[in-house]
Parts: structure tokens; C-alpha cells; sequence
């Protein structure tokens, strides 16, 4: 491998921040050529996380009626997207999905709220249902509230949550150019309320939201001063209906140089390829998974993906190692009977 590559690798091993124009030259130069760099996000992923990858399912518990502008979101209170409005789901609706991602081989149960923020009432309803789902399930649960104060989060914690999901979606800079409602630290402060209560914090961006290069080094720095353990790369979707215009083009070859960024500035975290990686990457899907080492199965929120089965057959004929294998392998095995066939 070219000394520029290894000079990549050894940087993010060594605990170093690579400078910021290095950092943009990995997004745009046709100098650092894709395969390579590949193969040097993949040297700083194998280190902490070897060929594993985790499986994530997300259950969109509330959607719509939400009063922030972001103009990227269906759900947003200025969106003419036409989507299915509903409240809180029952928890027995809830708890059936957290038994279906368990069957499904996920390793994490992920529950998302559209609106600002959680009422006292919502919280103290979550904390019996995480109970619960930590009771019946070996499942890790994460929760997507909105803004949270601390003893909120203190109260998640305690019901045995294990981690918490708060995107930061973009640079400080860049914010008010997808949101005027609420602010880019407002989203910080929920992370540091967060942290501050023990739990573990995900947070990550959207890609593709007509930012330039230097937003998306901004927010890959930002990420790692937090010391985000958990990182969603998302690539956005336009989705028709979203207040957010313009043609914003990405391409597989843009999206895989975004995640190894992001896997060189935050050597140790989960980087998770997350809402776009079939749009974008399309055939080149499976490559994604060299700098990121997590995905979503399946539950988008808006939007849909590729089903369970293509998913999991896609990492594993890569040579990838799933959490939860042994289901995963039962699945795979039924998913590949004739339909008719007897067995002996």
C-alpha cells in the first residue's frame, strides 16, 4: 500500500487527527484513490472491530405532528410529504417489534420519536417498556427521543436503555441553512445530558443535504471532540414533498470516501452505514462495510430498503461476520429452500 494510505492508517492507530485539508482532499481529490483508501479505513477498522458486523432494526414508534422545520425531513411541520400520521404506538405493538428484531437475528432494537422532545408522561411510559424489552429479549435498546434534560435521561438509564440517539446531522456552520427552529448546540446539549447520565450516545450526520466538503469534515471532527461511540452515516433521500431544494447529487464513490473519513477520525467507534446506502451505493453496497462495520436491516422510517434476507446474504458472501449468527445462519438456510422441496 502507497505511503500516503499508510501514513492514514498509522495516524488513526496512533490517536492522531488527520488536518482538516488532508481530511477534504479524502472527499474530492482524484488523487487518493477510492480502493486503496478502502483498504486503509478497513486496516483501522479491523484493529477494533475485525470483520463484525451489528445489525440494527428501528422501530419508527411515533410519526408526524412534529413542530420543527428541518427542511430534510417528511416528517417536518412545513413538509407536503404525504406520510402515515400516527401517535405513540401501543406498547404491545412496540414489544412485538423488539420480539421480531430479536427472531431476525438484530443485535439492536432501536425506538424513534418524531416531535421536539419527550413529555414527563412519554418518558415514564418508555421506562416500562425498555424494562420489559430487556426482560423477554437479549436485545440492546436504543432510543431516538428529541431533546432531553438530564434527569430524563437519568431515568432511561436506570430502566436499563443502552444508548441514546441524537444526530447532529450536520456542521454548526451549515444548520441554519436545514433548521431555524431549534439550534445546532440545542442537539449538543441533549448529547452532553446524555453522557452526563452514563448512557451510551449516538450521533452522527446526513450526507448529500447540499453542504460542502468542509461541513462534512466539520461535523467528523465535532463527532469525535463528543467522543461519539456510535456514528450514523446517513446519505439523504429526496423524498418528494421536502422543503429542502435542489438537485444534490451523491455518488457511491462520495458516499464510501464520507465513511472513511469518518472511520479515520473515530477509529474506535461503530461507524453504521445508515438511511440512503441503497440509493446511493447501490451495487457498490458491499464496500461500504470496509470503513463501516453496522447497518440498518430494516425499519427505516419513511422510506424503505432492501428486505432482511438480501441484506444479511450481502454480509455475509463478503466475508463478514454478523452478531447473532446462529439465527442469522437459520434464517439464511430457510430463506434458501425451494419452495416444495421435501426434506429427507
Amino acid at each position: 500500500m502507497d505511503q500516503v494510505y499508510t501514513s492514514f492508517v498509522k495516524q488513526s492507530l496512533d490517536g492522531k487527527t488527520l488536518d482538516r485539508e488532508l481530511c477534504e482532499n479524502i472527499l474530492v481529490s482524484s488523487d487518493i484513490e477510492l480502493l486503496p483508501l478502502l483498504t486503509a479505513a478497513f486496516q483501522v477498522r479491523n484493529k477494533y472491530w475485525g470483520r463484525k458486523v451489528t445489525v440494527h432494526v428501528i422501530n419508527n414508534v411515533q410519526n408526524g405532528g412534529c413542530l420543527e422545520n428541518c427542511t430534510y425531513c417528511a416528517q417536518s411541520c412545513e413538509s407536503k410529504t404525504e406520510i402515515n400520521t400516527y401517535p405513540m404506538k401501543e406498547e404491545k405493538k412496540i414489544l412485538e417489534g423488539a420480539r421480531v428484531a430479536s427472531e431476525s437475528g438484530a443485535f439492536r432494537y432501536c425506538m424513534v420519536f418524531s416531535g421536539t422532545g419527550s413529555s414527563k408522561k412519554r418518558i415514564d411510559n418508555l421506562v416500562e417498556i425498555i424494562k420489559k424489552i430487556k426482560k423477554l429479549y437479549n436485545l440492546e435498546v436504543c432510543v431516538s427521543p428529541g431533546f432531553i434534560d438530564r434527569q430524563d435521561a437519568e431515568k432511561l438509564k436506570k430502566a436499563g436503555l443502552n444508548r441514546l440517539n441524537h444526530n447532529l446531522n450536520t456542521s454548526e456552520n451549515y444548520y441554519p441553512h436545514i433548521c431555524t427552529s431549534h439550534n445546532f448546540q440545542d442537539r449538543v446539549d441533549t448529547i452532553m445530558a446524555a453522557r452526563s447520565s452514563g448512557l451510551e450516545v449516538c450521533s452522527g450526520l446526513i450526507a448529500g443535504m447540499g453542504e460542502g466538503p468542509s461541513d462534512i469534515v466539520d461535523a467528523a471532527f465535532k463527532l469525535h471532540e463528543l467522543k461519539i461511540s456510535s456514528i450514523p452515516v446517513n446519505f439523504f433521500m429526496p423524498i418528494e414533498g421536502l422543503r429542502l431544494n435542489g438537485k444534490f447529487e451523491l455518488t457511491p464513490d462520495y458516499c464510501l470516501r464520507v465513511l472513511c473519513l469518518f472511520r479515520f477520525l473515530n477509529p474506535e467507534a461503530e461507524i453504521r452505514v445508515a438511511a440512503g446506502r441503497e440509493m446511493h451505493l447501490r451495487t457498490m453496497q458491499t464496500l461500504s462495510l470496509y470503513p463501516a462495520n453496522s447497518l440498518f436491516m430494516d425499519g427505516y422510517l419513511n422510506t424503505t430498503g432492501n428486505n432482511s434476507v438480501q441484506t444479511l446474504q450481502m454480509i455475509k458472501d463478503a466475508g463478514f461476520i454478523i452478531e447473532s449468527d446462529k439465527i442469522i445462519d437459520e434464517i439464511l438456510d430457510n430463506s434458501n429452500k425451494i419452495p416444495g422441496a421435501v426434506e429427507e
